[in-house]
């Protein structure tokens, strides 16, 4: 074989080396080094990102009330704010129903923790409230959103019935239901690492 040919057979090998990774790459989702949660891939269908980035803020939400018991997850750990991981939970529970179900109009969608008359309600948390049980109703309505979004194209709308003058596709409330939870994601960050010292995503 001559110098050239070895060089065109070098080539060749890591031009397929390098097809070959690109095309494992596209199949598989990175993970984050700290948490092992699965990040959302590069590229792809948008809407398969916007899901992709969605379930990301969920498992960064639910990794960072991981491992702690009631009293922790209760606890107001970064004064004077008085949020909790308890309480940031219950609200993205009430998130995940609202949007994903009460704009569309869907039976059983009205707000589990707050009401008109205590609209901050669902932030405020008892010696009663336990992790496991709002770990358990936070999963419910976010399986339950999931299964609403499915039935929809991204340009389907609904209405805020508080609000009627205004209209939302899916694109947009998959859009703003990943920015509230990338929000509250950031109290999380440092509720959690006042708690037991514990970081990263």
């Amino acid at each position: 074989m001559t110098t050239d040919d070895k060089q065109t057979t070098d080539d060749k090998q890591t031009s397929d080396d390098r097809q070959t990774s690109d095309g494992e790459q596209s199949q598989r989702r990175p993970v984050g080094a700290v948490s092992g949660l699965p990040l959302p891939q590069g590229s792809g269908p948008e809407r398969q990102l916007l899901e992709q980035w969605l379930d990301f803020q969920r498992a960064t939400l639910a990794a960072k009330c991981a491992g702690l018991d009631d009293e922790q997850l209760r606890h107001a750990s970064a004064p004077p704010s008085n949020l909790t991981l308890l309480g940031l939970l219950r609200h993205m529970t009430d998130v995940e129903r609202h949007w994903f179900q009460f704009v569309f109009g869907e039976k059983d969608s009205d707000p589990i923790y707050f009401t008109e008359e205590a609209p901050d309600d669902d932030f405020v948390v008892t010696d009663a409230d336990t992790g496991a049980d709002t770990l358990a109703v936070w999963q419910r309505e976010v399986d339950r959103a999931r299964k609403s979004a499915a039935r929809r194209s991204l340009d389907d709308t609904g209405v805020n019935p508080r609000r009627p003058a205004w209209s939302h596709s899916l694109r947009w409330i998959y859009l703003h239901v990943i920015g509230e939870y990338a929000r509250h994601n950031g109290h999380a960050d440092l509720l959690r690492e006042r708690i037991d010292g514990a970081t990263g995503f």
